[in-house]
């Protein structure tokens, strides 16, 4: 998509393995993207479910 900027996610192993990039920067879609096959495809979530998402993980990491 253009316009995108991408950056690593904060929850992406440091050591070069399951690396997963965002962009967050559109108005009506998130993307993410494997840092390593970046021509693989791209997810596209819409905001509302990108921010669900994120909070449930961040839930589990707490009871977890």
């Amino acid at each position: 998509m253009s316009g995108a900027r991408w950056r690593k996610s904060t929850r992406s192993s440091s050591n070069g393995g399951a690396c997963v990039e965002v962009a967050d920067n559109l108005p009506s879609v998130v993307l993410v993207r494997d840092t390593k096959d970046r021509a693989g495809g791209t997810l596209a979530f819409r905001p509302v479910a990108w921010a669900s998402f994120v909070d449930l993980v961040k839930e589990s990491d707490q009871v977890g």
